[in-house]
């Protein structure tokens, strides 16, 4: 048997030498690197996203730079006016007023909106129905700034009778004042027979009055809307007995003409619920209040002569509410529309940071002794910072663009304008002059991108 040749390898390693040489042979193609071949071209990326380029150029870029060109000219387009329209936001009346209003919205309102945010995602925390109380929190997110502007509008109505706000203000009202029948403009007449007279707004007797005596207290200009539907006709004073003192409270008016003065005819309607005092010097020593005939009894009075009173506030007008919509409150009102509104969103940003915190920080804290005020303010709002930046900046960008409330619920009061709608009213709104209206959009943007970059910057510390 021949034995193998010296110089031949086994076969084993033959083939292990031949399957290492097949395995070298395939490399990757020369000046490619891993990966490389199957991404497209640059020039085929820069293809897809042309269209999306020109869209973003012609919707954002444009406006922008056309906004900055048009701003230094005047109303026409054709005047070049320098810097004049960017020092016009800074004077007149309303202009002012917008910028003063601006500064408002952005400390108040973006402020309010986190803490009562914060206070939501924290409650949120420690009650049964969690997801109901923000699904409740959040759902005018849901809602439009218009429409959400249409209902504060009503909201905000003067009248008790259609506003929520002042319907409340009244009820609250009246349940503590006693809801007292008033008749506002009433007054007695001013011959020199009268019984009684006006003492500033309100009606006294002409002369002393002792108990067991009467007295007599004609009204003029009563409304009929203001009279009470049980009111009965006017009666004769009852009789006094010792120590009272009796008198009728009436409108002196005979329908038709007749009658006379200064006592209860036929026809004549009594006043009821007037409250009626006896005064001794200037101390009140008794009060009544009429019934439905005007008719009233003062009782266990003291010796001595008395002048009888009907205090001021049943001539004064009754107590309608706040003016909401009115140049002192209408700001504060618009803004708690605001935070009717964007709560919600606070509360949801600032729950899912809530989740985040590591629940051993907590509990290591109070293991230590601290107790909850304690954490929240030490451990919870530390670690929760972060996000209460970010929900902060992005209230504050929203605002400075606010519009959509301040004009459905302002209706054109000067005294609710902010930069935005002046923007709006200048260009398009009745002053034609995109030459300031321009100006003052520059302004705005100009005030958001510090706010903007802010944000841009935190994202990319998270990321990291």
């Amino acid at each position: 048997m021949k034995a193998p040749h010296d110089g031949a390898p086994p076969a084993d390693q033959a083939g292990g030498a031949a399957t290492t040489d097949t395995a070298a042979t395939v490399t990757a193609p020369a000046g490619r690197g891993r990966g490389e071949g199957l991404s497209p071209p640059s020039w085929l990326a820069l293809v897809f996203l042309l269209p999306a380029l020109l869209l973003l150029g012609f919707l954002v870029v444009y406006p922008i730079v056309y906004s900055v060109i048009r701003s230094f000219f005047d109303a026409s387009g054709d005047g070049f006016v320098g810097i004049d329209n960017y020092t016009g936001v800074f004077k007149g009346h309303d202009n002012l007023v917008a910028v003063r209003n601006t500064a408002i919205w952005v400390v108040v309102a973006p402020t309010l909106v986190t803490i009562i945010g914060l206070m939501f995602a924290v409650l949120t925390e420690r009650v049964r129905w969690a997801t109901m109380f923000k699904l409740v929190v959040f759902m005018p997110m849901a809602i439009s700034f218009l429409a959400s502007g249409v209902i504060f509008r009503l909201v905000y109505e003067q009248d008790p009778d259609k506003g929520v706000a002042n319907a409340a203000m009244v009820a609250i009202h009246d349940t503590f004042s006693g809801g007292d029948q008033v008749y506002p403009g009433a007054g007695p007449r001013t011959t020199a027979n009268s019984p009684v007279k006006a003492e500033g707004a309100a009606v006294v007797s002409g002369s002393p009055v002792a108990p067991g005596q009467s007295a007599l207290v004609p009204l003029l200009k009563v409304k009929a809307e203001n009279v009470p539907k049980d009111a009965r006709p006017a009666a004769a004073p009852p009789r006094a007995g010792p120590g009272e003192l009796t008198g009728t409270v009436w409108f002196d008016f005979t329908k038709g003409g007749g009658g006379t003065q200064n006592a209860p005819n036929a026809g004549e309607t009594g006043l009821p619920g007037v409250k009626v005092e006896a005064l001794q010097g200037t101390k009140v020593v008794g009060k009544a209040t009429t019934g439905p005939d005007g008719t009233f009894t003062i009782r266990k009075l003291p010796s001595g002569s008395f002048t009888v009173r009907v205090p001021e506030s049943t001539f004064t007008a009754s107590y309608r509410g706040a003016e909401w919509l009115g140049g002192t409150l209408i700001t504060p009102a618009i803004i708690g529309s605001y935070l009717w509104v964007w709560s919600g969103f606070a509360m949801v940003l600032i729950a899912a940071g809530l989740a985040a915190i590591p629940r051993d920080a907590l509990e290591a804290a109070r293991v230590d002794g601290a107790t909850e005020w304690q954490v929240f303010r030490r451990v919870t709002i530390p670690l929760l910072a972060p996000v209460l930046a970010v929900v902060l900046v992005t209230l504050v960008i929203n605002v400075l663009k606010v519009f959509d409330l301040v004009f459905i619920i302002g209706g054109g009061e000067p005294g609710a304008g902010v930069l935005a709608l002046r923007m709006w009213t200048e260009a398009f709104g009745g002053g034609n002059d995109q030459g300031a209206g321009s100006a003052i959009a520059v302004l705005l943007f100009l005030l958001v991108v510090p706010a903007m970059l802010f944000n841009v910057r935190r994202l990319r510390q998270e990321r990291k």
